[in-house]
């Protein structure tokens, strides 16, 4: 039923009663936009520092994992130097014991394969400590950076919600105001407005004509055109940008 007197109220406008509902409409959405350049890039700054902060704390945790693992391998060759360590004073008690020497020769080289593999150890030990020192570093470095990040990011934060809090309530009156006359506005309008509004970069998609020139790209419009539009007895579009022209007097009936 609702939809049905919208669609009603729809067909009993006149192409007039159209233009200045567009109008209207135009001048509600440009105060909204205005409202949200006051926000500015503030929004944009705040999910770039969230991005950087995510990044920081997963580069952290990964080079932390890696420290972990580093740590782990150096316990790990620990326990060989002191493995090898055993089998050597082993192979010593035993060389006291032998018959000959291809036993004696034997247990020697067994005792310098053991020392060969102590020195491996402690060389790859030295180059886990040499990488834990590096990455550590830059695990310093990274938390004075998101220190940094996450003290901007409570500022930003804080800067923009001071202006959301102050500006929200004339905000959301414009957005209900907005939604309310595009829902009277028919259906292909709409849907035109949206889409020229969409692709301009200012959001202009209902223009006064203004020193005989389009409101919106500032092209000539012929006399003829302009008297077409002044008539308002039908919607007249720039044929250069495509924005919905208006008479200029319309601009002093919403002051």
């Amino acid at each position: 039923m609702a939809k049905e007197k919208i669609k009603a109220a729809e067909a009993d406008l006149t192409v007039e009663e159209k233009l200045k509902a567009l109008y209207e409409l135009q001048t509600v959405d440009s105060k909204i936009d205005d409202i949200k350049r006051l926000r500015g890039e503030l929004p944009l700054e705040v999910q770039d520092l969230e991005d950087e902060i995510e990044g920081l704390q997963t580069r952290i945790q990964n080079f932390e994992e890696d420290v972990v693992k580093l740590e782990e391998s150096i316990t790990a060759k620990k326990n060989e130097i002191k493995e090898s360590q055993s089998l050597i004073k082993k192979y010593t008690e035993q060389q006291n014991n032998v018959r000959n020497n291809r036993e004696f020769d034997s247990l020697s080289k067994e005792m310098e394969f053991q020392n060969l593999e102590i020195e491996l150890c402690e060389k790859r030990m030295k180059e886990f400590s040499i990488k834990i020192k590096e990455k550590q570093e830059i695990i310093d470095e990274s938390k004075a950076i998101l220190a940094e990040r996450s003290a901007d990011i409570e500022n930003k934060r804080n800067e923009l919600n001071s202006i959301t809090n102050e500006t929200k309530k004339e905000e959301d009156a414009l957005i209900e105001k907005s939604e309310k006359i595009l829902s009277l506005v028919e259906e292909r309008l709409a849907n035109a407005y949206k889409k020229i509004r969409g692709n301009a970069r200012n959001g202009l998609a209902v223009v006064t004509v203004q020193r005989d020139a389009c409101g919106g790209c500032f092209n000539k419009i012929p006399p003829q055109r302009q008297l077409d539009v002044r008539s308002r007895k039908k919607i007249i579009v720039c044929e250069y940008c495509g924005r919905i022209l208006v008479d200029p007097d319309m601009e002093e009936e919403f002051k």
